[in-house]
């Protein structure tokens, strides 16, 4: 699977960024299959003006989808009536899929959002994070639970070293590739609990060959106690 990587950017200057980078590069921008921006990648959005027609910021990114033929992942703020959110757009063939949001907000920075969400796409089932939801090893749980063949992280400005330890922990612990793309830096953790790729370049693409292995696990635990039917 090939995947592209923006740090630094927008969805609006994809194409001028990718032309900076010479022909070559720029026909590799636009073979990528899964494309995703950290949460610079949009203005932000209010739901309001979107519906009226008075922004189109989603289908830029359903545009960028359609061109390249596969699936963008976009982090964003969304607003709705006031309520701030971090957030991430998926869209997929032209086609938007959906928005996740941040389960989690800190400290009153933002609103936080409902559930997290597991998308259904041309190159297979894609787990979405939304930035400091990293931080949170049962959100991560539950989306290689319910099928992620890889996670994608949006992120901001990264604080160091430690989402590249945790979603290094998480992938190998969990058995799924996670991909996180913040402010200036992008990297991805494979199932070995390495670093696959990591650059600070934008766009960046490499190549992910996604990996299936399973275990049979036995655990002991307490619980479940059941009385013969004579004691009830």
């Amino acid at each position: 699977m090939e995947i592209g990587l923006v740090c630094r950017g927008g969805v609006e200057n994809y194409a001028s960024l990718a032309e900076e980078l010479g022909e070559k590069e720029r026909r590799k921008a636009f073979s990528v299959k899964v494309l995703a921006f950290g949460m610079q990648g949009l203005c932000e959005v209010a739901y309001e003006r979107e519906l009226c027609g008075e922004t189109a910021y989603f289908e830029e990114v359903a545009l960028l989808s359609r061109e390249i033929g596969g699936v963008v992942i976009c982090g964003c703020v969304t607003d709705t009536l006031g309520q701030k959110r971090k957030s991430a757009v998926v869209a997929d063939k032209g086609k938007i899929l959906g928005v996740s949001d941040a389960t989690n907000a800190f400290d009153g920075e933002n609103s936080a959002g409902a559930s997290l969400r597991v998308y259904e796409t041309s190159q297979g089932r894609i787990g979405v994070l939304v930035e400091r939801d990293l931080y949170f090893p049962e959100a991560v749980k539950a989306l290689a639970t319910c099928g992620s063949e890889i996670i994608v992280c949006p992120f901001g400005e990264m604080t160091g070293s430690i989402e590249n330890v945790l979603a290094r922990g998480y992938a190998f612990c969990y058995g799924v590739p996670i991909i996180v793309c913040g402010l200036g830096y992008a990297f991805c953790a494979g199932m070995a609990g390495d670093t696959l790729f990591a650059s600070s370049d934008s766009p960046f693409t490499f190549s992910l060959s996604l990996e299936r292995e399973y275990h049979l696990i036995e655990t002991r635990s307490k619980g479940f106690f059941k009385r013969s039917q004579g004691e009830y």
